[in-house]
């Protein structure tokens, strides 16, 4: 799992460094920056955001304020100079509050509680729909579960698949056809004879490449046109 991050920090020094914890972190990636919160405003309705790091002293609107004004935020934690903001912010149901200057340490214990709420509002999703989250293969002698949200995607070689997840790849005596029948349609998809994807993993699509962290997955010309249909009207990716 990983989380996409979004900076409001006036400060360049302080939006690099903050850059620089977050290309040291698996689990952040980081898909925007801005200098205020009325140059975000528009990011964080274009794009997916997971969380931001949100400066309080900034000039036109400061942090608090844009907490306070806006709805249906993503998390935040707030990272500025000023200590004396902190109940304020947590008030405001901030994940954390990091006070500047602070270590790559600190920062991995506030972005790992954010990692962790996440999960945990993902499998409360999973349960209030009162639909299985997993399913189970056999792979070396074993029964090994497999997490629908954990699966990023699926070769298939031979008389064998891959399957490719958070924590590890799975080898299983199984055709496309019978893993296609364990897998929600809404979430996973066949775009090449030799490849399933889970569409929440897709980040970017460049010509007929589907770009998952450091992966690219070639889209088979015949489905093509499926794919893409199905990325713009299930809104994965936005026009």
């Amino acid at each position: 799992m990983k989380l996409n991050c979004l900076i409001i920090d006036d400060e360049p020094i302080a939006r690099k460094l903050l850059q620089e914890y977050i290309e040291e972190t698996d689990f952040l990636n980081l898909v925007g920056t801005a200098e205020n919160p009325l140059k975000a405003a528009g990011l964080i309705s274009q794009l997916e955001i997971d969380l931001i790091f949100l400066d309080i002293n900034m000039p036109k609107m400061n942090g608090l304020d844009f907490l306070r004004s806006s709805v249906n935020l993503p998390m935040v934690i707030m990272t500025t100079a000023y200590g004396q903001y902190a109940l304020d912010g947590f008030e405001m149901a901030v994940v954390d509050y990091l006070v500047k200057p602070f270590s790559l340490e600190r920062f991995l214990k506030a972005t790992q509680k954010a990692l962790e709420l996440k999960s945990l509002k993902e499998k409360k999703a999973v349960y209030n729909n009162g639909e299985p989250d997993h399913f189970f293969v056999k792979c070396d002698g074993k029964i090994e579960k497999i997490v629908y949200a954990e699966l990023n995607y699926i070769e298939a070689m031979a008389n064998y698949l891959t399957l490719y997840t958070d924590g590890g790849k799975f080898v299983v005596y199984l055709t496309i056809k019978g893993i296609l029948e364990k897998l929600p349609a809404d979430k996973f998809m066949q775009v090449h004879k030799s490849h399933i994807v889970n569409m929440n993993k897709v980040q970017t699509i460049e010509g007929n490449m589907l770009r998952m962290g450091g992966v690219k997955i070639t889209v088979g010309l015949n489905y093509q046109e499926e794919v893409m249909n199905r990325l713009l009207k299930d809104r994965y990716i936005k026009r």
